[in-house]
């Protein structure tokens, strides 16, 4: 067992999955990541994998088909897939926020139809709120849901949807016009469901085809276009008389999961670029004696090594915090914040460590330098991470 990232007080079944989960990324994942990234190709045989161990049903509740664990155990298991690639782990991340939403706010009828099949991975869930003119601003977003006798109609454009082709359900944000006094108290989330693939999925719903990027590739990033899509009020997360109004409310519970994902995938990249790092220290020579062997070196790896259990402790404090029922938005940010920064400068250190190797396609450090910089944009820059700890923070400090 490493030293580093161990997290004290978990049950035998949380080992237990951590476990299994650590042996099929070991087995499974990191053999086949650099091929699979560089053809940019869909991870169907590893999909499968994780359908077969119940991964996709990890959070939803036991009465559902699930394996009712929490987001402490979720956040461990990204951090997991995610040292092994992280479009794995983006491929269960949407997944498993749109599960909590409907867990947490769905209506009965929504549970009941929506969770079994999601945690058989039967059906699988996209997470939707930016646009192509908006991300961090989400009070701009301008797809909208217009009344049209007893339902509703969707019109606009949306942007930055993992598992956009692949997913079943969406949960998609819109505005709806209802005289609230903030623009925030005028949306409302709609479980959008089609069918997977490209083209026109639903009737006026079109995934228009993969969007090009300098990594997370494997798994599918895309817009979505809707144009009359027509739903019954029923589609409304929650239902008409609960969930109307309330959407940007409940995606921000969702986005709280989010970032806790996100700082898990900062850390499970953190360690695979130390786990690299540190081999390759051992066996290369320079003057004479390996690179471990020099101070310069050493010192780099000992930097590395705190980041990483900074991260992990963060990470591992806000996922619990969500887990026993207290507002966790600070500790999310900060776990988001630092996780990201840190992952970010650990894989760049590591990176320079491989000296000349480390610019080679060869070598897997080249993919984590092209994943890493999308931790500190997904989920919130770190700049909007900043805003919601200061403002936070100053609600306790406020003189």
């Amino acid at each position: 067992m490493a030293r580093l990232a161990q997290t004290p007080g978990l049950t035998d079944d949380q080992r237990d999955i951590l476990a299994a989960v650590r042996e099929f990324t070991t087995r499974e994942i990191i053999p086949a990541a650099q091929r699979l990234e560089h053809a940019d190709e869909y991870p169907a045989a590893i999909v499968d994998g994780m359908r077969e161990m119940g991964l996709f049903g990890l959070t939803i509740p036991e009465e559902f088909g699930g394996l009712g664990q929490s987001l402490l155990t979720y956040a461990l298991v990204v951090e997991e897939l995610s040292r092994g690639w992280m479009s794995i782990s983006g491929i269960v991340n949407t997944h498993f926020i749109v599960a909590y939403l409907v867990a947490r706010h769905g209506s009965p009828e929504q549970r009941a139809s929506l969770l079994p099949r999601m945690a058989t991975g039967e059906v699988r869930g996209a997470f939707s709120m930016s646009e192509p003119g908006c991300g961090s601003d989400v009070a701009a977003i301008r797809t909208k849901a217009i009344v049209d006798g007893d339902r509703y109609r969707i019109d606009g454009q949306k942007m930055w949807l993992t598992n956009g082709a692949y997913s079943s359900v969406v949960a998609t944000l819109v505005r709806t016009e209802l005289g609230a006094d903030t623009p925030y108290g005028n949306m409302t989330t709609f479980l959008l469901e089609k069918k997977p693939g490209f083209g026109e999925t639903a009737p006026g719903l079109t995934i228009p085809g993969k969007i090009s990027k300098m990594g997370y590739k494997g798994v599918e990033t895309t817009e979505m276009v809707l144009d009359g899509v027509t739903v019954p009020g029923s589609a409304i997360l929650g239902g008409p008389e609960a969930g109307l109004g309330r959407g940007f409310y409940q995606m921000m519970d969702g986005i709280e999961v989010g970032r806790v994902n996100v700082a898990a995938r900062a850390c499970g990249i953190a360690i695979r670029a130390f786990e690299l790092a540190a081999g390759y220290a051992q066996q290369r020579h320079t003057f004479g004696e390996p690179l471990v062997r020099h101070q310069a070196i050493a010192f780099k790896l000992a930097e590395m090594g705190a980041r990483i259990e900074a991260a992990h402790a963060l990470t591992v404090n806000a996922a619990r915090l969500k887990d026993s029922g207290e507002r966790n938005d600070v500790a999310a940010g900060m776990a988001k914040l630092l996780a990201s920064e840190y992952c970010a400068e650990v894989v760049q250190e590591s990176f320079r460590i491989h000296g000349g190797y480390g610019y080679s396609t060869e070598y897997e450090i080249e993919r984590l330098m092209r994943e890493a910089p999308f931790l500190l944009i997904g989920e919130g820059t770190s700049e909007i991470q900043k805003t919601i700890i200061s403002r936070g923070l100053l609600k306790d400090y406020k003189i």
